[in-house]
């Protein structure tokens, strides 16, 4: 058996490549939507792509189970567990007309890849049409499984989120109802082997887990005694208190990614070639309704940026800041290197934002302002500053960390929005005072000032964020004492 995972540390996001060698067939779990990289492994490999599965309908990307199976004719294997408002809806929808080649699974179905065989076991509670696939390879003389793709019901350290339906997709009352199905489900957890292999959906830095471990894999027997939230799990009561305690804000994007996992991602069939920007082209869209993302780095940024862009770099905050800024019908221009546009455009992809129509390098960007092109600055200073210079009485201390992270410890006048949720909170935040906004460090606050900026807000950043406040000496304010479980 060929196992091969595929890590996308901007998402924390993991598909796996699973291969019987004996008849060169394979399977892919949890495929992301820029198919190829699997499509060219398997060339490499002596593969074909037979059978393509996921463990449920996804929250922080577009599955690129529809694009594979449109690529490369394999059969879909998808789950038929859960109620009616999460069941597949693309089955039938075939570009050009027709059904795909699928099957529906409910717990305890089986299916082949060659000599391996995958069974279906649903495990819900961070969804409801949740399973894991245990993996035999009979091939290799094995009777008994060797591990399990465990998408997002167990993590390395800790299980998936069960808020989400409730907290991105806006189903009233479901996060306590999905934390105990969540908790029985554990209980059948607890009855694995403690040799199995686990296999997981995600790693340190997803969104889908408030503690998830950097480690890519791990064993039944390992997270049985040292994954806390299972440990959590004697009790169902501790249980729901544990697992729903610290869960951060989901990015606004997520609502989008379950509506259309489930109605059936757009066939991308290309990754976008954005086309490149000369000056004039900067010009044209300066300023204008365009979403233009400038990933030069926050020094450069603050200098001098083109007016109305949002600032993030080609790293796990792109995804955060540009799903939760940017709606999919806009046109996106990016400003960076050629290696940082081709990163970035992958990304979006990845998250639906699919118009990545032009870009412009920073050597272009330089000859823009040389030629006198308008930009714009960002006003910036020390967190520190405010210890000898209190806030002014009419300025609005905003800190757009999580909720969890505000709770722990806060300047005593500050409010907090998480800077994934600042469009659907915006009519709280006033545009008559000065902001001064900051985070922990300065990602996440840079991110969001540049976004308030293009908002027409009058915003300055509080650089080294709460982390320098504190080395400092500053005083926090905690709103409540932290759960013990």
């Amino acid at each position: 058996m060929l196992l091969r995972m595929f890590y996308d540390d901007k998402l924390a996001q993991a598909s796996y490549f699973i291969g019987c060698q004996a008849v060169g067939e394979a399977l892919v779990i949890d495929p992301e939507r820029d198919v190829d990289k699997y499509i060219e492994f398997a060339r490499r490999e002596g593969m074909r792509i037979v059978a393509v599965t996921e463990t449920h309908i996804h929250a922080d990307y577009l599955s690129g189970s529809r694009e594979l199976a449109e690529k490369t004719g394999a059969r879909v294997y998808l789950s038929d567990e859960g109620d009616a408002d999460w069941k597949y809806q693309w089955i039938d929808k075939k570009q050009g007309g027709g059904s795909y080649d699928a099957v529906l699974l409910k717990d305890g179905d089986t299916f082949r890849v060659g000599n391996i065989e995958i069974k279906a076991l649903h495990t819900p509670g961070h969804t409801p049409e949740h399973m894991c696939f245990m993996v035999t390879d009979h091939g290799g003389g094995a009777t008994e499984p060797m591990g399990v793709a465990t998408g997002d019901f167990i993590f390395v350290g800790d299980v998936g989120r069960p808020d989400l339906l409730e907290t991105a997709a806006g189903v009233a009352g479901a996060k306590e109802v999905s934390a105990r199905v969540l908790y029985r489900s554990l209980q059948k957890f607890k009855e694995w082997p403690e040799y199995l292999q686990i296999w997981p959906g995600h790693g340190a830095g997803s969104a889908c887990g408030k503690a998830l471990g950097a480690v890519p894999q791990s064993t039944v027997g390992y997270e049985k005694r040292f994954n806390p939230s299972v440990r959590a799990a004697e009790d169902e009561e501790r249980f729901v208190r544990f697992v729903l305690f610290g869960q951060p804000e989901p990015p606004l994007y997520f609502a989008r990614m379950k509506r259309d996992n489930k109605i059936g991602p757009p066939i991308l069939g290309e990754i976008p070639r954005p086309k490149a920007l000369d000056v004039d082209g900067l010009k044209a869209i300066a300023g204008s309704d365009a979403a233009v993302i400038d990933l030069r780095g926050w020094q450069k940024f603050v200098a001098g940026h083109l007016p109305g862009a949002i600032f993030s770099t080609v790293s796990n905050a792109l995804p955060n800041t540009a799903g939760s800024y940017i709606m999919p019908e806009e046109e996106i221009y990016l400003i960076g290197t050629e290696e940082e546009v081709r990163e970035a455009t992958l990304v979006l992809i990845r998250i639906g934002l699919d118009k990545v129509v032009g870009y412009a390098t920073s050597e272009t960007f330089e000859q823009y302002v040389a030629a006198g092109g308008p930009v714009e600055t960002t006003k910036v200073k020390p967190m520190t500053a405010l210890l000898d210079n209190p806030a002014p009485s009419d300025a609005y201390v905003l800190d757009v960390r999580n909720i969890s992270e505000f709770q722990e410890g806060h300047l005593p006048e500050a409010i907090n929005v998480a800077y994934t949720r600042l469009i659907p909170r915006l009519s709280e935040i006033p545009k008559d005072k000065p902001l001064l906004v900051h985070c922990r460090t300065d990602n996440r606050s840079a991110a969001a000032v540049s976004y308030l900026q293009k908002l027409g807000y009058d915003v300055t950043h509080l650089s080294g964020g709460i982390v320098a406040w504190q080395m400092a000496g500053g005083v926090v304010e905690k709103d409540k004492t932290l759960l013990e479980v």
